[in-house]
Order: C-alpha cells, then structure tokens, then sequence
C-alpha cells in the first residue's frame, strides 16, 4: 500500500506533521525508499537545526545517507562546538559512537585549517598586490617626476599635496630621499636602506627594458648576476612570479572596472540618471 502511494506521500503530511514527526518520517522514508518525502524530510530538519538538535539529527542524517543534511548539521557543530559540548547529545556521542565524534573532531580540524589557509592566501596577495603597485609606483617616480622626486633630468613637480596617481608614492619618495642621503646604507645597517634595495632588485628582476630604464640601479642589477654567473634563489624567482601576477590581475581588474564605468556612463547618457541613481559600483 505504502509503495503504491509513494508519488503523493510527500504532499500529504502537512507542516503540522513535520514539526512533530520529521525525524521519524526521515527514517521510514529512507527505510521503505520514499525519495520525496525523504527529501523533503532533509529540508524540513535543515531549517529547524539548533544546537540542542544538532548531533541527533546528525547521527539520523548519517544512517539514511542524507549528505545534504550530514553536511550542514556538521557545519553547525563546527560553528558552535563550545555550545553543542555541553549538550546531551554530544555526551552521548563521546560515551557510545566514537567513530563519530573522531568524524566531527576531523572535520573541525580541517575547518580551522581551510580557514587559515584562506587567510593565509589573502594576506599573501595583499603582500603582492601591494608590491606590484609599489612597482608601478617606482617607475612613475623615476620616469614622470612626482611632488618632491623626480629624473635628474626634470625639475620637482610645482603640486605639494599628495600624489593622486598611487597611494604609496609619497611613502616611497621618502624612501628615495632617506636612501640619496643615508651614511648607514654603506655598511648595511640601515632597514629602510635595505628595504629600498629590494625595491630595486625586485623591479630589475620583472623589467625587461633595462637599457632604456631610468629606475636607478635596474641594469647594474641585471649586469651584477650575470657577472656573477649567479641564479636567483627559488624564493626569490617565486616571489617574482607572484608580484607579475598580482600586477596583471589587478591591471585586468583595473580594465573590467573601467569597461563599466564606461558603459554606466553610455547607459546614463542614453537613459538620463533619473533611472539609475539607485545603483552603485
């Protein structure tokens, strides 16, 4: 009889019934291989989850293969493991479902993980982004002239007020007149020395017009390691590598953003601003 109905089954418990019976709808459905109603069994307990529920409707969840709902309430514990401790549930758990609880403990492991990585990667890039644009920045100092520095062959810029170009163009032209003027830099005792070198060997090691460069020092470096017959260091080629790509993914940005600005303001002209004064990049 049961298996003659199964099409309408699903439609025929009422919100009512799932408040009350969801957990032991799921199991017969799982049982008696009801695919509806089970599925709508894994909606119904998705959304009631708490974490007093949590651990019995995992372990529910894991006996009828409900991944969907395995994965979200495994997700919930993660995210309040300090709570769902001090439930029933989980101490039960600890007392008679060890493979279990290791399941759980595993996947938090591997949340927290997953985290740092991910934050680890975001602070590297933001690393990079911001020495590709220090990059971009040597190279406008050195070839255009900014507020205070400047080519030998070009006067100082008559603006005063902050470079509008970069936002690190005026730390890095103190950085300029720190190194012209520093009597520590000979010996190698200067960090802000040091710091500049690196600057420099970085922006020798991506530009490839090193004769007609006039970022100081770009074609000495170059020359130094052939003389020297010396290959850069594999951390060295690999931050090299990460700065050229950060520095083309943030020029491709640069061009998306200005696609659309570009076709914003077509849009506006054609449309007027009445239309569209709600929406913002």
């Amino acid at each position: 009889m049961l298996f003659a109905f199964q099409p309408t089954l699903a439609f025929w418990c009422t919100e009512e019934h799932m408040e009350k019976y969801a957990i032991h709808l799921l199991a017969l459905s799982h049982v008696y291989l009801v695919p509806q109603l089970k599925q709508r069994c894994t909606k119904e307990l998705g959304q009631r989850l708490s974490v007093d529920n949590v651990v019995d409707v995992l372990q529910l969840a894991r006996l009828c293969d409900a991944a969907d709902l395995y994965l979200k309430c495994m997700k919930l514990v993660a995210n309040h493991f300090k709570a769902v401790e001090e439930t029933e549930g989980w101490k039960f758990v600890q007392d008679h479902d060890p493979y279990l609880e290791l399941d759980i403990l595993q996947f938090i492991d591997e949340t927290e993980s997953r985290k740092k990585r991910t934050r680890r990667h975001r602070e590297e890039q933001r690393l990079y982004l911001q020495l590709s644009e220090a990059m971009e920045c040597l190279e406008h100092i050195c070839t255009e002239g900014c507020t205070s520095v400047g080519p030998y062959d070009m006067e100082p810029g008559q603006k005063r007020g902050p470079c509008s170009k970069f936002g690190t163009c005026q730390g890095l032209q103190h950085l300029f007149q720190h190194f012209a003027t520093c009597k520590r830099r000979v010996n190698g005792g200067c960090l802000r020395c040091k710091r500049m070198w690196q600057l420099l060997r970085l922006h020798s090691s991506m530009c490839d017009q090193s004769d007609s460069c006039r970022v100081p020092l770009c074609r000495q470096f170059k020359l130094k390691l052939i003389h020297e017959k010396k290959r850069d260091d594999a951390r060295w080629k690999l931050l090299v590598r990460k700065v050229v790509s950060a520095k083309a993914i943030s020029s491709l940005a640069l061009a998306k953003r200005k696609r659309e600005e570009d076709q914003l303001g077509e849009t506006r002209s054609h449309c007027g601003d009445h239309g569209i004064r709600s929406f913002r990049l």
